[in-house]
This record gives C-alpha cells, sequence and structure tokens, in this order.
C-alpha cells in the first residue's frame, strides 16, 4: 500500500449507496470511523450513516464535496464487480484533485493510469493512490514459516460474506487479550483497515501464490496470523486467486464462513452454493496439498435472519460438523477465538507448533 497520511477522509458513494457494492465504504466506517468525515452521496444528503449503512457510528451523508471543508482525502466506498470508476463521478475526482486531496482508490480500474487525472497529479493538483496497484512479480519458494507462527485463514463457499469481518475481529479480540496477532489484509478494503498487505486479487496468476507466501513471511514473527480470505473456490469468476491464496498462506487451521440465507452463488443465480461438507471437504483437501491443514471452526452470516433463527443455525451446524459455530455481527468474536487458541496449543502438544519463548 503506498504511503499517504489521511485523517480527514470524505467517502464517496454518489449515486450507489443503496446497492450492495458499498462494503468498502460501509467498513471503513464501522472499523475507522475516527478517520471519516462523512459520506457524499447528493441522493442521500441529510440522511446518516446509521439511516442508510444501519451503521452504529452516526455520520452525515452531504451533496457536495465543498460540504466537507476541512477534508484532506477522498475515498471510493464502492467495490463493484469488475471494480470500474461509474463514469458520472469523474467530475468528482477531478474537483477533488484541484482542491489537492487525496484519492484513495481500490477499484481494478486504476485512477492513476487515466491520462485527465494522471496530468492533475502531475501537475501537482493532489495525490492518488491506488490501492490494488501492485509491483509483484516473484513465484513461490515453498520454504517453511517460523515454527512458531499459526496461520489462521478465513475461507468460504462464495464471496463477499464476512470473511474480512471474521479475520479483523478475531485481530482486535486477541489484541485485547494481549495476543500477538497480525490481522494479514490481502483485498483493498482490509489494506485501508489494517494499513498494509497485498490485493491479491490484482496480481499476475503466476505470482499469487509468491505474494501471499512473501505477505505472511513478512509478518510470521507474530504468534497468530489471521489471513483474510478471498472469493471462493466454487465461484466461476474468483476461484483462481481463492486457490493462489490458500497455498502461499498454507494455513494449519481455516474458518470456514457462510451467508445462511444465501442460495446461490453471488450474482450467478444458475449456479447454486455446494452443499457445507462438501465445501469443507474440498477446501480441506486442497488446502492440504501444501501441508496438514482443516476447518476447526464455523462463521455464520446471519444477514436476513432473526437472532432467533441464528440461533437455531449455530445449533444445526454445530450438531452436524461437531465443531463451535459462531455469528460474529451477534455474538462477537469470542467462540471463534477460543477454538484457534485450542487448536493452538493442540499444534504445540502435538509437534508442529512451538510455543512462542
Amino acid at each position: 500500500m503506498s504511503n499517504f497520511t489521511a485523517n480527514k477522509i470524505v467517502i464517496l458513494t454518489q449515486g450507489h449507496s443503496l446497492g450492495g457494492s458499498c462494503k468498502t465504504a460501509i467498513n471503513m466506517i464501522h472499523y475507522r470511523p475516527e478517520k471519516i468525515l462523512g459520506v457524499l452521496d447528493s441522493e442521500q444528503a441529510g440522511k446518516t450513516t446509521v439511516d442508510i449503512f444501519k451503521s452504529t457510528h452516526n455520520l452525515p451523508f452531504k451533496a457536495k464535496l465543498s460540504d466537507f471543508p476541512d477534508a484532506d482525502a477522498l475515498l471510493i466506498g464502492l467495490a463493484p464487480s469488475g471494480g470500474k470508476l461509474p463514469e458520472s463521478w469523474r467530475s468528482i475526482i477531478r474537483e477533488a484533485l484541484h482542491k489537492n486531496l487525496i484519492i484513495i482508490s481500490g477499484l481494478h480500474t486504476f485512477i492513476s493510469d487515466d491520462n485527465e487525472f494522471k496530468e492533475l497529479e502531475k501537475a501537482g493538483k493532489g495525490k492518488i493512490v491506488d490501492i490494488r496497484k501492485n509491483n509483484e512479480k516473484e513465484v513461490a519458494d515453498g520454504l517453511p514459516f517460523k515454527n512458531t507462527c499459526l496461520r489462521i485463514h478465513a475461507v468460504g463457499n462464495d464471496c463477499s460474506l464476512g470473511k474480512m469481518v471474521v479475520t479483523v475481529e478475531l485481530d482486535q479480540y486477541f489484541k485485547k487479550k494481549k495476543i500477538d496477532s497480525k490481522f494479514i489484509a490481502t483485498g483493498q478494503t482490509g489494506i485501508m483497515i489494517e494499513g498494509d498487505g497485498c490485493p491479491v486479487d490484482c496480481v499476475v496468476s503466476d505470482f499469487v501464490n509468491g505474494s501471499a507466501e512473501r505477505l505472511c513471511r513478512s509478518f510470521d514473527h507474530h504468534e497468530i496470523l489471521l489471513v483474510e480470505g478471498q472469493g471462493s473456490l466454487f465461484h466461476p469468476k474468483y476461484s483462481a486467486v481463492t486457490l493462489g491464496l490458500l497455498h502461499g498462506c498454507r494455513p494449519q487451521g481455516m474458518i470456514f464462513c457462510y451467508e445462511a440465507a444465501r442460495k446461490h452463488i453471488l450474482h450467478m443465480p444458475g449456479f447454486p452454493l455446494p452443499d457445507h461438507a462438501h465445501a469443507i471437504k474440498t477446501i480441506e483437501h486442497m488446502a492440504s496439498i501444501m501441508e496438514p491443514s482443516k476447518v476447526i471452526a464455523i462463521a455464520i452470516n446471519g444477514k436476513g435472519l432473526t437472532k432467533e433463527q441464528i440461533k437455531e443455525e449455530q445449533k444445526r451446524m454445530e450438531d452436524r460438523f461437531q465443531l463451535p459455530a459462531s455469528d460474529v455481527y451477534v455474538d462477537g468474536p469470542e467462540v471463534l477465538a477460543n477454538e484457534v487458541l485450542k487448536f493452538q496449543k493442540e499444534l504445540i502438544k502435538n509437534g508442529r507448533l512451538k510455543a512462542k519463548e
């Protein structure tokens, strides 16, 4: 991630705040509220993030960039499929650059490659930070990680169902308990939240494994690495990056994530979701090609369900798989965290992991 200092950020979601592609905006507001001034969307001006995003942080929606006179950055708040810049946003970005703001973008379409915006930046008008832009050009070497480092990877039966949230929540929980953990960001929103990481879905295919491996190795002095998942082995669009990340980070343990009410692969109604048992068995098999790995817990995303229905789902999954299951949105990360610590002790006992002195 490029180095920059931005502490008064405006999030841009113009015309898209009510869609399903605002997870970057929603998660930045949730995890970095101290840096966010508000959201720019003229269609929702006068409302708040509580109204529109059901956020726990009450920040304003405003109509114009000039309504945020103290801003030092404009952050693209969308994560749309394909990662393209909405054409109607060009005038807003142009205005932000003329105001000498930092443009922070996680889109696949690089703002810094646009001729008009590039010339403005060269002329000293603002700064452009493309989170996904990278120089990864090395394959994996397969060498061992430090034997004191436990790697836990969030995996799932689909994309956009909470893998990042699970790993961020676990990291925050462990840090509060003074346990030496590190969130390993592998996507644009995670990188914005953490301040470092690698956008593995924008790395050339040959180098995905290597980029994930080097990212984890650069932090394997920590006791626990919590590796954000990307895509799904079962998604026709994103399975390649999922497998490369899985083989690059080589987790000893995984947390299986799924959205309970979802019936089909996201944006692919012709593709039903795999049965959970088949999904878990497949993921474990593919992970264990590199080294022994297993799913140790289940993270439920209870979106669209009542609390009672979530509890019923939790019991059903625990009875079926004999694994702890929990919804971190509802119950917090403690159940999953305790299983990670239990698994760490198990690996130390059987000699696969060494206790850090």
